[in-house]
């Protein structure tokens, strides 16, 4: 239970910095996304650039995925 905890703050962690990173860099979250499909419905779709669509299912998931390697590895450091 201690491990998936552990892992799971680092998740938390890593996507409230990768969430900072986005805004910083004018990209749309999650939030963003999921605010403007309930607004504007499937227009939404048109009004993304590639570098949201890029960000949102490329690189955000990436970042999350080496959050859950990075508390693997931390768990790992502590408790072996």
């Amino acid at each position: 239970m201690l491990k998936i905890y552990l892992i799971g703050l680092f998740i938390l962690i890593i996507a409230i910095i990768a969430n900072v990173l986005a805004a910083y860099l004018g990209l749309k979250s999650w939030y963003d996304f999921i605010g403007l499909l309930t607004k504007n419905g499937s227009a939404t779709f048109s009004q993304l650039q590639v570098l949201d669509y890029l960000w949102l299912f490329l690189f955000y998931p990436f970042i999350l995925g080496c959050g859950y390697w990075l508390g693997l590895k931390c768990y790992g450091w502590f408790f072996s």
